[in-house]
């Protein structure tokens, strides 16, 4: 049987993921582990570029990396190990 693929489905995967992730971060910005990194690089908080503060935008796009490469290595793992066999 010939199974149809889809190729670059896991970077399809990550770019939903990253783009869900970034826009909750600029909707709460105290979402975790962004808003961590981006407190620990000491970024002035009252420092804004197009009218968003630049450490909610830096943490939206860590957000969004971390979380874009956690979802897509839970489908990487998940489709192999549901492929069948033979």
């Amino acid at each position: 049987m010939e199974r149809n693929h889809l190729k670059g489905e896991g970077a399809i995967v990550f770019i939903i993921a990253f783009v869900i992730f970034l826009a909750a971060t600029l909707a709460y910005a105290e979402l975790p582990l962004g808003n961590s990194i981006s407190d620990a690089m000491n970024i002035d908080p009252t420092i804004e570029w197009s009218g968003i503060l630049v450490r909610t935008l830096l943490a939206a796009v860590f957000n969004g990396v971390i979380y874009g490469i956690i979802i897509w290595l839970v489908f990487t793992f998940a489709k192999k190990a549901l492929k069948p066999t033979a």
